[in-house]
């Protein structure tokens, strides 16, 4: 039971909050470089720095661009990039082929990543939706997305991600039986040391709709995608997901989004005490810049805010697109003290 605290005046909770080192002090929790991973989007060609227009801020980088963030970012000690393609629209077919092509999009952009940048972690998102002609996670049939079918597909993906140099593979699909259908993939060849973040607890959520026009799935989606994605009402459900997904053999799990499911990131750090990760995802970072560009808000303290909050509710880490710019103010202020 939590110690109740002495009565007024003898305590006094602002003795503790009446300066900045005091306030520093007695922080609960703290951000740092080390939590964030940073999604980037990779698209063919040389030299390219595309704005996203529905994240403002955001670009679509070729490869050799992406290697220069990667870089940069090693530099600023952030971990991890996160890699998402930009498939052209004749690239995409029913068949999701392009998905487990070995020299696609991210899987050239990670090798060129490691040959340039050897230290810096890679995250790889394993689904068909990138590569998929009807937008879909899986492989559709008379409008019907299909489980076992599809995981044949993601099973070659992850191996030829793998193969590629992947550090950490995150399976976004929410098909049934996923990650135990990698893990004995890697296993079997001998892929002993590749991560797996899964996405187990992702709701279907309408914060995803600046992500889709980044990698151009918008247009191509066919109806919705709540036969696969958890109902966004339901926090029992997010917390079967992330122990069937452990018990298939997760080294990590992710709740996806972030800030709206506060409640959910917490339920599981507290229930699994697993390494446990949230999406800030595009809807959030959208509203965020949104709301800074009209005046509405103090961007720079909303964005630190908004991550601190992630910590706050047990996550060991964050991925956001805030993350190159918040590492930079981090380690700004770590060189100040």
């Amino acid at each position: 039971m939590p110690q109740i605290p002495a009565p007024f005046p003898a305590a006094r909770a602002r003795r503790l909050r009446r300066n900045e080192w005091m306030r520093d002090l007695t922080r609960e929790n703290a951000l740092s470089v080390s939590d964030l991973i940073w999604p980037l989007f990779v698209r063919d060609g040389t030299g390219i720095e595309e704005p996203v227009s529905s994240m403002p801020g955001v670009m679509r980088r070729s490869i050799d661009k992406v290697v220069e963030a990667a870089n940069e970012a090693a530099n600023l000690g952030i971990p991890v990039i996160a890699l998402f393609p930009y498939t052209d629209a004749t690239k995409k077919t029913s068949d999701c082929a392009e998905a487990v092509n070995p020299d696609n999009l991210v899987n050239r952009a990670t090798r060129a990543i490691k040959a340039a940048v050897p230290d810096i972690g890679i995250m790889l998102d394993v689904a068909l939706d990138p590569y998929n002609s009807d937008g879909h996670d899986g492989l559709v049939q008379d409008g019907i997305v299909l489980n076992d079918e599809t995981l044949m597909m993601l099973e070659q993906q992850a191996l030829v991600q793998a193969e590629a140099g992947a550090d950490i593979l995150g399976p976004s699909d929410m098909m049934d039986g996923r990650i135990g259908v990698i893990r004995r993939a890697l296993e079997g060849n001998e892929y002993f040391d590749t991560a797996i973040m899964s996405y187990s607890a992702k709701f279907a959520s309408a914060f995803y709709g600046p992500f889709r026009d980044a990698v151009g799935a918008s247009g191509a989606l066919k109806g919705d995608k709540k036969t696969y994605q958890i109902d966004a009402g339901n926090a029992d459900e997010a917390l079967r997901m992330v122990a069937r997904d452990l018990d298939e053999g997760a080294d990590m799990v992710m709740v996806k989004p972030g800030m709206p499911y506060l409640d959910i990131c917490t339920k599981v750090k507290s229930e699994f005490r697993v390494p446990t990760y949230a999406y800030q995802v595009s809807g959030e970072y959208a509203m965020i810049e949104a709301a800074a560009q009209n005046g509405w808000i103090d961007r720079d303290k909303v964005m630190m805010e908004a991550l601190l909050a992630f910590k706050r509710a047990g996550c060991d880490g964050v991925l956001s697109y805030h993350a190159f710019e918040v590492a930079q103010r981090l380690r700004k202020d770590m060189d100040f003290f």
